[in-house]
């Protein structure tokens, strides 16, 4: 569909994806110069429907953005009253005190929050100052300029047949075009990797890293409920086998966060990211915790680690980079929501600065010049060596050596390390299932563990099955020809929703994607050994439909 006209419409800034960053740059853009028009594109069918977080909140980034944001009653009110640290083994726990840690690692003034409602918060506070947002509108092509720069976006493409064609309640989308586009799609967002595949942004930078966060909404016993209670695991169940950890958060209304990291440089390809988060919750420590209660919600998504070393350059003619588009996760603070929002202020004032000059199309060197010297810069850069030290080193090495780091930059500003490489990709970690045991699993009790499509069924996903597949396979024939048996073909392990299998027939085995199941996280097109599936946007309001995650 090549030759498809579509109308257009002109604003001064686009902005892809209605999370925190991309509704802080609409704000601040607003809050700036009221006249500019401000679209906000957003592929959920709601605002926040899509967003999936920890979330504790540093809330520097909110403070930045509405210092006012108390009394304009923003959800953000679960205080953090008690700050824990475990290391877990298979039947005790070992509590790390708090005293050695730096103090950036403390929780304690910072809120517990669903990142889903803050998102819808935020968009009602965008939409006051007459931004224009249009949820269910996923922007799936960037629209390019005669001189190469970006220059607007496709979006709101509906109603093709799975072959292709257009269906009977085709539309063909518009285009919407400004002088600048901001992508703040979150990890790995299609847009996003395009930009950073053609312009080469990545050159010179490590590679992105990336965990896979899962995480489930709890409602539990009353009389174990400790609201503003913070809790972070590592070691038992992973042990050896991957980097990871976990978190639990105690919120309002007897509600609990039970979330599960695992870094996704693992080797073993018989991992089963999915099942070391159910066997997590069978820990005694957190088995007595979860009796008695419900789940309520489950989802998944992934998470940018590779921190400063791994930021791309952020700008390209006409477009920049935001939020988990950039990879701004600070990883041992468990924490990217901050940076996120300070991304979208930065991006949004030099956009406003430019466009006020005269200016369209080029690159917004201011934006990419604040980051790197700003307050962003000061939180990633003095943790930059505890991700690769984990890496390299193991748990234990790079809890010692992760902290001294920590403190020697957040006392002299240097590190005794200097700054530490990442190696390879997480896709090319993956090492060949011959090379390594398979791992036993346990068979979820369906009281405290769960089977996968059981799970699914409480992210509330659903995705219009008529449409064409948007989990594209660069060639059909690799996991069955390659990936299955190099590496017993894992996509059907580390897909957190249960989206691919392996179905055994009389003509040998075959390949199969669900992806109806798919909750959006991006963890195939980031762990698939031969890089082989693109992940790329269905229509509009399809996937998950998180409530207050």
């Amino acid at each position: 569909m090549a030759d498809v006209i579509r109308e257009s419409m002109e604003y001064d800034v686009v902005i892809v994806g209605a999370g925190p960053s991309g509704l802080s740059a609409a704000i601040r853009l607003k809050q700036v110069d009221p006249d500019l028009n401000v679209v906000v594109l957003e592929k959920g069918s709601e605002v926040g429907a899509h967003i999936l977080s920890g979330a504790v909140l540093d809330t520097s980034g909110l403070d930045a953005l509405l210092p006012d944001w108390k009394d304009k009653g923003a959800p953000v009110t679960v205080e953090v009253k008690q700050d824990n640290f475990y290391i877990l083994g298979p039947a005790g726990q070992i509590r790390i005190p708090n005293w050695p840690m730096p103090p950036l690692m403390s929780n304690h003034g910072k809120y517990i929050v669903s990142m889903a409602n803050v998102c819808r918060w935020l968009a009602q506070e965008a939409e006051a100052l007459g931004v224009e947002i249009f949820p269910g509108f996923a922007a799936s092509e960037l629209v390019y300029g005669d001189k190469g720069e970006v220059k607007g976006v496709v979006a709101g493409v509906m109603g093709v047949n799975s072959d292709g064609t257009p269906g009977p309640n085709y539309e063909p989308g518009m285009e919407l075009l400004g002088k600048y586009v901001l992508l703040s799609e979150g990890v790995r967002g299609s847009l996003a990797k395009e930009v950073i595949a053609r312009y080469e942004l990545s050159k010179g930078h490590c590679p992105q890293k990336f965990g896979l966060g899962m995480k489930e909404i709890w409602e539990i016993d009353p009389a174990k409920h400790r609201e503003g209670t913070v809790t972070h695991t590592m070691g038992w169940p992973l042990g050896r086998n991957a980097g990871g950890g976990s978190f639990i958060y105690h919120l309002e209304n007897n509600q609990v966060y039970v979330g599960f990291v695992v870094h996704l440089n693992y080797e073993n390809p018989h991992l089963y990211p999915y099942m070391e988060f159910q066997r997590f919750k069978h820990h005694p420590m957190v088995a007595e915790l979860l009796k008695g209660g419900k789940r309520v919600a489950y989802g998944a998504r992934a998470i940018s680690e590779g921190g400063w070393q791994s930021i791309p350059k952020l700008v390209a003619p006409g477009v920049a980079l935001l939020g988990c588009s950039a990879g701004l996760v600070n990883v041992p603070r468990i924490k990217g929501n901050h940076n996120a929002m300070l991304s979208g202020i930065a991006a949004a004032e030099a956009a406003a600065a430019a466009i006020k000059a005269g200016r369209s199309g080029d690159e917004l060197a201011d934006y990419e010049a604040d980051l790197r010297a700003g307050p962003i810069a000061k939180d990633l850069r003095r943790v930059r060596n505890v991700k690769p030290m984990w890496s390299r080193w193991g748990m234990i090495p790079s809890l010692v050596f992760g902290g001294l780091d920590m403190w020697t930059n957040n006392l002299f500003g240097i590190s005794l390390f200097g700054t530490l490489r990442h190696g390879k990709s997480d896709a090319a970690a993956t090492g060949e299932a011959a090379k390594f045991p398979k791992i036993d699993y346990p068979k979820p009790d369906g009281v405290l563990s769960f089977d996968r499509l059981t799970n699914v069924a409480f992210s509330f996903t659903n995705h219009e099955e008529s449409q064409p597949c948007h989990l594209r396979l660069k060639d059909p024939s690799v996991p069955i020809a390659v990936n299955l048996p190099k590496y017993a073909e894992p996509a059907q392990r580390y897909c957190p929703a249960g989206v691919y299998e392996v179905i055994e027939g009389e003509g040998g085995p075959r390949f199969q994607i669900n992806f109806q199941n798919c909750v959006h996280c991006k963890t195939c097109d980031i762990k698939d050994p031969s890089q082989n599936i693109n992940w790329t946007t269905p229509q509009g309001g399809d996937g998950p439909n998180y409530p207050n995650m």
